[in-house]
């Protein structure tokens, strides 16, 4: 199976280049299931129901979300409608929808998908560690193909969960820094892992932002409003190939253009 993460889809230019380019490239890499990090594709932070539903109809087997997977409110009720969105399965039990989900393929086969906020800096209500046990047994007696988006801050968290579930998942990725990692590997037992995918969205920015925005606020301590900048848009990612004990063979990370 030839499985592709696409990394945080920041604002409008991350969405267009998404659904410009996602059906071509679906075709070309031969890809078999997609999955698209959006938390952040509403106008740079959160992620609306229309949104979520043309980034699936652009070619995305399932959505992801992080620390801004409730920032816009009409995406809450949306959660409890749909499994092909997975919202952080550590947030708290009183957040509706999936903090996992197995969705099939277009041969039938089937995929989970695992969602979860790191410790550090993420305000979830409880740390990955204490949750992801349970979710990865839950998901291995449905398929043996098991992915994990780990969103967070720390690169130590990332490569310790990927360590911990090496040879119990496929793969694990890392989102959030949007900043893309050279670590792309295939672990001893079998697992891919990347401490961070990279963003899908304008690149001549301050991790997304307009640079003359953050760089005020960092100066200066005061609010300033963010926005998304334009320019340097690309798509990144991590494409990764596994067996069919769901064991990856391949993991590389992803940049279109390159």
């Amino acid at each position: 199976m030839r499985i592709l993460f696409l990394a945080d889809v920041f604002g409008s230019p991350g969405r267009l280049i998404l659904e410009q380019e996602l059906p071509g490239l679906r075709e070309k890499l031969a890809i078999d299931f997609c999955v698209v990090n959006a938390e952040n594709a509403t106008n740079g932070a959160g992620l609306t129901p229309r949104h979520a539903e043309r980034i699936l109809a652009a070619g995305a087997d399932a959505i992801t979300l992080g620390n801004h997977a409730l920032r816009r409110q009409e995406i809450v009720p949306y959660l409890a409608t749909t499994e092909r969105v997975v919202r952080p399965a550590n947030l708290s039990r009183f957040v509706p929808g999936a903090g996992m989900s197995v969705l099939a393929t277009a041969d039938g086969s089937e995929v989970a998908v695992i969602s979860l906020l790191g410790a550090l800096f993420m305000n979830a209500a409880c740390g990955p560690f204490e949750v992801v046990d349970q979710l990865v047994e839950a998901a291995s007696k449905r398929t043996r193909v098991v992915l994990v988006d780990l969103h967070a801050e720390a690169t130590s968290e990332k490569v310790g969960l990927a360590r911990w579930l090496d040879g119990r998942v496929t793969a694990v990725f890392g989102s959030h820094t949007h900043v893309q990692t050279n670590d792309a590997r295939v672990l001893a037992g079998g697992t891919a892992a990347i401490s961070d995918a990279g963003m899908t969205g304008p690149h001549d920015s301050v991790i997304g932002v307009r640079a003359e925005l953050a760089i005020e606020r960092m100066r200066t301590g005061m609010h300033v409003r963010f926005e998304p900048a334009e320019g340097g848009v690309r798509i990144e990612g991590a494409l990764v190939e596994c067996d069919a004990n769901g064991r990856a063979t391949s993991c590389e990370a992803f940049r279109f253009p390159t």
